[in-house]
């Protein structure tokens, strides 16, 4: 029997310092999100990071927390019903961190007779800190708790057709009444050190400006390159001048080279370039989160306006959008019956 199971990032429970560090604890622990020998690990996240984040975080997330609990995982959870009524097989949620985890989601599944599952990362695209720390997981539990059990993934879907035609329509719907002067694509940031390690060739990622642009088996892999061509697809879909728009990523760690240009240096240039009508889109989630209420929705409009902005806006991940619902229902089920998944 065939199933279905859907990863996202996780959450803490409550935005409380108490919950929120050991959930910052499993997440900067993992040594695909900070890749460095596990001693220097174990200094900079708990002698350092968790000194001091949790309670930051905590404020953080207590301007995002809805009534109804984390926002991650209730759009997370509605997704997951939705999809479970265009299917007949099992679904299940698990996440990455935290207590909603994917050990119980693969029991879930188990218990329901399910020996088969897909395994579907909700990340578009590919970048060790995320969707490949989700499958290496995924794996370790399915080896150690349900050696029986197979396992398929979904693959990065960043540039898949019908995927970039509901994301377009998805930004179409947000700019409808916004007088945009700019739309500025921001992506979450990474260490470049990551693209390098995630190459296969070795030596094509070199992150020069042309690398991205020149084909190469490195592109399955590179989360630079499928950022970009996610933004030109968009762009070709929409047919938006080059002009008005860019890409950027945000969030980062100090002392450490990470992906340019930030989002942050972006909104005080373009509004110094009179950039005054800035909308902002985050496609490297599918789901609004902290990264996207806080920091984009909030922070960012703040930081925006303070260097001259006039108008702001956020537009809304997929979330719980009824063509991605179906887009995704269509790739499981093609899946059960034709054994086949998206490219």
């Amino acid at each position: 029997m065939k199933g279905v199971l859907l990863v996202n990032l996780g959450s803490p429970d409550s935005p409380t310092a108490k919950d929120v560090k050991p959930y910052l604890d499993e997440f900067l622990m993992d040594e695909r999100v900070i890749d460095v020998p596990n001693w220097l690990r174990n200094i900079i996240v708990r002698g350092i990071i968790l000194q001091t984040r949790p309670k930051k975080s905590a404020e953080a997330y207590s301007k995002i927390w809805w009534e109804e609990g984390s926002p991650l995982i209730v759009i997370s959870e509605r997704f997951a019903e939705k999809v479970k009524s265009h299917t007949e097989m099992p679904v299940a949620l698990g996440m990455r961190y935290g207590s909603i985890t994917i050990k119980n989601a693969l029991q879930e599944l188990q218990d329901k007779g399910v020996d088969e599952v897909l395994l579907v990362p909700l990340y578009p695209q590919y970048a060790m800190s995320s969707f490949e720390t989700v499958v290496v997981k995924t794996m370790e539990v399915q080896t150690t708790h349900f050696p029986e059990m197979k396992i398929t993934t979904l693959p990065a879907f960043y540039n898949n057709p019908d995927y970039i035609q509901v994301l377009s329509k998805s930004i179409e719907r947000g700019l409808e009444e916004f007088d945009y002067d700019h739309i500025l694509f921001s992506y979450h940031g990474i260490p470049e050190r990551h693209i390098r390690k995630s190459d296969p060739t070795k030596f094509h990622c070199k992150i020069d400006g042309s690398c991205c642009k020149t084909n190469s088996v490195a592109h399955h892999t590179c989360y630079r390159h499928q950022c970009f061509d996610t933004t030109e697809k968009v762009k070709a879909f929409l047919g938006l001048p080059e002009d008005k728009t860019s890409i950027s990523f945000q969030s980062r760690l100090p002392n450490d080279p990470w992906l340019k240009p930030f989002t942050d240096f972006e909104f005080e240039r373009l509004a110094k370039e009179r950039k005054t009508k800035l909308a902002v889109i985050t496609p490297a989630f599918v789901s609004d989160c902290l990264e996207t209420l806080e920091e984009i929705a909030m922070e960012g409009k703040d930081q925006f306006m303070e260097a001259g902005g006039e108008s702001y806006i956020h537009i809304p991940c997929l979330n719980d959008n009824e063509e991605w619902v179906e887009l995704m229902a269509k790739w499981v089920n093609d899946w059960q019956s034709k054994e086949t998944l998206p490219v």
